[in-house]
């Protein structure tokens, strides 16, 4: 028993070391870009090994947070936001519709309509990025958040799929009882299921509030004035190969743009792994 006892404790540590040393292999990058914000551009990439500055630069972040072009990156920050909450209030809202009408509402084609759904998944992106292009750019919405925005209030398949499983996860008798205590359908999905709906609406929130806050390539094609720009394409017109970058200004800039992905994730990740964990779950 000694022996076996023994040979856990050891292999404990050893699995323990191995986490360890793998997260820190993970986390390098944070930590380098950290360090690097702190930097002045000359040092960065001589000492690129060494994570501790020789003299700390703290006037990379009021440099960059200055902006450029006369835009402060609050502007950024604020585009950001905007198209950000937006999306996740449209793409929460339609998503948790479309699941309740698949997963309780019995209609003629549900089961073939619920499969189209699920093909979109499927379809690259890179096929719809020109006829949505045109699309938009027929009712002059180039240049304007509407692109980035309006499309999230047509739901998303992957967070309807999440929705709907674990909508059917939830007994059929809560509907009935609400039936008949008068409830009709609306009622019984904002005063039943809406409440019951916290976890995987949080989750689909902080899915698409990630997804949406690092998108670099739907802004950068739709997105034409400098005004307009969002934390990831301000963070890119810093490097201008036409002349000196202010890579230490760039990296600080890149700390701050993962302050709210970090906030969000900090504040709700026991809902993400409720959120996911539960899913499917029969009740």
């Amino acid at each position: 028993m000694a022996g076996k006892r023994t040979f856990r404790q050891i292999s404990s540590v050893l699995l323990h070391i191995f986490v360890t040393l793998f997260a820190l292999l993970m986390i390098y990058p944070l930590l380098w870009m950290f360090s690097s914000s702190f930097k002045d551009t000359s040092e960065i990439f001589v000492n690129a090994h060494q994570l501790i500055p020789t003299h700390f630069k703290f006037s990379n972040y009021t440099n960059g947070f200055k902006g450029f072009a006369g835009i402060s990156f609050s502007v950024f920050f604020k585009n950001s936001f905007i198209i950000t909450i937006l999306s996740v209030v449209g793409t929460v809202i339609s998503s948790t519709l479309v699941a309740y009408g698949f997963a309780r509402i019995r209609f003629k084609g549900a089961a073939f309509w619920f499969a189209c759904m699920m093909m979109t998944m499927m379809l690259p992106s890179e096929v719809l990025i020109i006829p949505q292009y045109i699309f938009f750019q027929k009712i002059n919405w180039i240049n304007t958040f509407l692109p980035l925005i309006v499309p999230s209030f047509f739901g998303g398949a992957f967070f309807i799929f999440l929705l709907v499983q674990f909508l059917r996860g939830i007994p059929r008798e809560l509907d009935e009882s609400a039936t008949i205590d008068g409830c009709g359908v609306f009622s019984i999905f904002i005063r039943i299921l809406v409440p019951l709906l916290v976890p995987p609406i949080i989750t689909v929130s902080i899915f698409k509030f990630y997804w949406t806050w690092d998108d670099f390539f739907s802004p950068l094609l739709y997105l034409n004035s400098p005004k307009l720009a969002t934390v990831s394409l301000a963070i890119k017109n810093f490097s201008d190969p036409t002349m000196q970058t202010d890579w230490g200004a760039m990296f600080a800039m890149s700390v701050l743009s993962l302050v709210p992905i970090l906030a969000v994730f900090i504040a709700f990740q026991k809902y993400i792994v409720e959120g996911i964990s539960t899913t499917g779950l029969k009740g």
